[in-house]
């Protein structure tokens, strides 16, 4: 036969339970705790009889008390998962955890509340690291909230109210020269603000797609089956007309059409060639190749003169970047920042290659929808 199973001293069970029990008369008064709770508080068990248990609470939970607990055992006669902060003899909080009922004698008259207190130390710290998380991602909403609207703002700003005054001034200038007769030093005068309307309205262009780029979702592009060799051929040309002391030699081979926002890519063309322009060598030509494989669209801008130091060539694309070389330039240092955000837009990448001989930026993408991955 089996043996009996040993003997359960309930009174060793309640002393050394792994929770503190308490009871307490209805005036508040300790009239019983166990010794697991006289080691948490550091108080002799037999100092705890007669102490109210106040007490032990901080001023928090006598709060709680007050204004929870005892209305709620007063209506129902029992509460559960009440957070009480128990107060040590040394003057230090331990959060807890309480379960309460009341003990009521034939008569239902009350004679005992019962407390049955657990640690929640880890189960606070989890709960504020929760709010805080709460609260963290609330401020971070909010922020992007206002930064939506601030973006929204900006944007606004830029496409219309730059634009307008600009537009206006650029109307001036051109009846200007159509209507009124002007002397030589004032026809100059006049070219001078043309150009620098020009200037102008290409900057306010490129902070509207770094806006768009940076602040928004990205750049936007409207992909579709396009002739490219047009396109590149009207850039060159106004790139021609804008720096006729440059030779700008082209080589296009281009299986049309190309899956592409042939606007955008007339732009980065264009950045790249006025890239091309401003920094390279007078000395040697400017060649602008494209050609189409199988599966990709490539074009190229190279130049002659210095070339770009290795330590430089890892930030062209940033935006407001211009080195130390470049800062007497005119510009905000957007044009290959924009460039690399349309060949990204397109699935493809710009990448930039430098030496003695020639400094070269070549754009690679998908030539047609299939290889692009659109079905």
């Amino acid at each position: 036969m089996s043996e009996p199973p040993p003997f359960e001293d309930l009174e060793d069970l309640y002393e050394t339970a792994p929770c503190g029990y308490v009871s307490i008369s209805p005036d508040g008064t300790i009239v019983r705790a166990n010794q697991t709770l006289a080691d948490w508080l550091g108080w002799p068990s037999r100092k705890l009889l007669g102490m109210s248990i106040h007490d032990i609470l901080s001023f928090g939970g006598r709060i709680a008390v007050e204004t929870h607990l005892a209305p709620l055992l007063r209506m129902q006669g029992h509460v559960h998962e009440i957070a009480l902060d128990l107060v040590t003899a040394d003057g230090e909080k331990i959060p807890t955890i309480a379960n309460a009922a009341e003990k009521r004698d034939s008569g239902e008259r009350h004679v005992f509340t019962r407390l049955t207190l657990f640690k929640a130390v880890d189960r606070r710290t989890y709960e504020r690291s929760l709010l805080e998380a709460r609260l963290k991602a609330e401020a971070e909403s909010r922020q992007q909230r206002e930064a939506a609207l601030l973006r929204d703002q900006f944007i606004a700003v830029l496409g219309h109210d730059l634009r307008n005054p600009l537009a206006a001034i650029a109307a001036g200038v051109r009846l200007l020269g159509r209507r009124e007769k002007l002397s030589e030093s004032g026809q100059k005068i006049l070219d001078e603000m043309q150009s620098s309307v020009g200037r102008a309205s290409t900057l306010i262009d490129d902070v509207l797609d770094l806006a768009r780029g940076r602040l928004g979702g990205g750049f936007v592009v409207q992909r579709t089956e396009a002739e490219l060799t047009p396109v590149l051929e009207q850039v060159v040309s106004e790139i021609r007309a804008i720096a006729p002391g440059h030779v700008i030699l082209t080589s296009f081979q281009i299986d049309e059409p190309v899956y592409c926002d042939p606007g955008r890519i007339g732009q980065l063309a264009s950045n790249l060639l006025g890239n091309a322009v401003t920094h390279g060598s007078a000395d040697g030509p400017i060649r602008v190749e494209a050609f189409t494989d199988s599966d990709a669209f490539v074009l190229s801008v190279a130049n002659v003169g210095d070339p770009i130091p290795e330590e430089v060539r890892s930030q062209l694309f940033e935006p407001f970047f211009r080195g130390a070389q470049r800062a007497s330039r005119n510009g905000l240092g957007l044009g290959l920042f924009i460039a690399s955000e349309v060949a990204r837009a397109h699935d493809g990448r710009l990448e930039v290659s430098s030496d003695e001989q020639q400094t070269r930026f070549t754009l690679t993408m998908p030539r047609s929808a299939r290889a692009a991955g659109v079905q």
